[in-house]
């Protein structure tokens, strides 16, 4: 199924435009970054872009609001991370400035409270890390992803690592064949927000090098770490019962991860973002942008109804887009809705 309406263009920007955000609070209201070093304010509703603030002559790499407070906006720049009240006259002075990381910062995120913000940059013992997000239901967790094809769940307070789904070493059913080079680099991660827990469960969506969407059950993977480490007390009966129960746990989250790759309409080239939909029915779609230059609108859950999922019964739109797509993000409005940053200067 094809996408017919020829996409609107909002102008503002003289470089590539990196990334974007939406509003929450006021739906028609979305703020873009680029390499020119600004940020615009745009209101849908309008023809022109409602505010253009310069911030410096860097490139800003991501932006993420303070959570509670949208007037807020946290942007990521080289190695900085700086904070600025939209509502200022003049933008000289930043309202706080975070200098911690050592390498370029791809992806910055703010957790609910507003008490802890994360940034995935360059550095690392073995590869990039491309992408961050906080788990909202698990306030002292965070994913990564990162060039080393691993998607790594944290408990940030303890600084390690207790769920890592390797996506370079998946069998081989799950590679994609549009794609026979690319190996699986995860650029990006998105979790649902709260109110879409019902809908979804505990799960996150994973934008591959492969070109390949994962969706990953996050409850099941965890039950099945758990049961693989009882399993070892399978002499005593307590270990036993233990097991029998994680194992039933897996049970019932039977699906674990899906995969939505080429031959179900997908990118043939890598798969460079990805989010839930914030328009209509929340979390019904993934919403992926790819190198391929298309946009592709998945109806994630038909593929969970169908008893053997195929080409035929695919239920995916397909956008197709002039340049390769860096970042894109939805807003809650029946038209209008889904923004897309590609390499082009709009």
């Amino acid at each position: 199924m094809e996408a017919s309406r020829t996409p609107r263009r909002l102008k503002g920007h003289t470089a590539t435009a990196t990334s974007c955000i939406s509003s929450r609070q006021r739906p028609s209201v979305v703020f873009t970054a680029a390499e020119d070093g600004c940020l615009c304010l745009f209101d849908l509703r309008c023809k022109d872009v409602q505010q253009i603030m310069k911030l410096g002559n860097d490139a800003i790499s991501s932006l993420c609001f303070k959570e509670g407070n949208e007037n807020m906006i946290y942007i990521s720049s080289g190695i900085d991370i700086s904070c600025f009240d939209v509502q200022m006259a003049t933008f000289e002075k930043p309202m706080e400035c975070y200098k911690y990381n050592k390498e370029e910062i791809n992806q910055i995120s703010c957790n609910l409270k507003s008490s802890f913000l994360a940034a995935a940059d360059d550095s690392g013992d073995v590869k990039i890390c491309s992408s961050v997000q906080f788990v909202p239901w698990k306030p002292w967790e965070v994913i990564t992803g990162g060039l080393d094809s691993k998607m790594i769940m944290w408990g940030f307070s303890k600084g390690r690592p207790f769920l890592v789904v390797d996506f370079g070493n998946l069998e081989e059913s799950t590679k994609n064949t549009g794609q026979f080079y690319n190996p699986a680099f995860i650029h990006a991660i998105a979790v649902p927000e709260m109110d879409m827990l019902d809908k979804l469960g505990k799960a996150c969506a994973v934008a591959r090098g492969d070109g390949i969407v994962s969706l990953i059950n996050i409850e099941a993977e965890l039950a099945a770490v758990k049961s693989k480490g009882l399993s070892k007390n399978d002499k005593c009966p307590q270990g036993r019962s233990s097991n029998a129960a994680a194992v039933s746990d897996v049970k019932r989250n039977e699906m674990k991860r899906l995969h939505l790759d080429y031959t179900l309409g997908g990118h043939s080239a890598a798969a460079s973002c990805v989010t839930f939909s914030t328009f209509g029915e929340r979390g019904k779609f993934i919403i992926s942008g790819g190198n391929d230059k298309s946009v592709k609108v998945w109806d994630w859950s038909r593929y969970l109804d169908e008893a053997q999922i195929s080409a035929d019964s695919t239920s995916v739109i397909s956008i197709d887009l002039p340049k390769k797509v860096n970042w894109l993000c939805t807003t809650p409005t029946d038209s209008d809705n889904l923004v897309v940053c590609d390499t082009s200067k709009v």
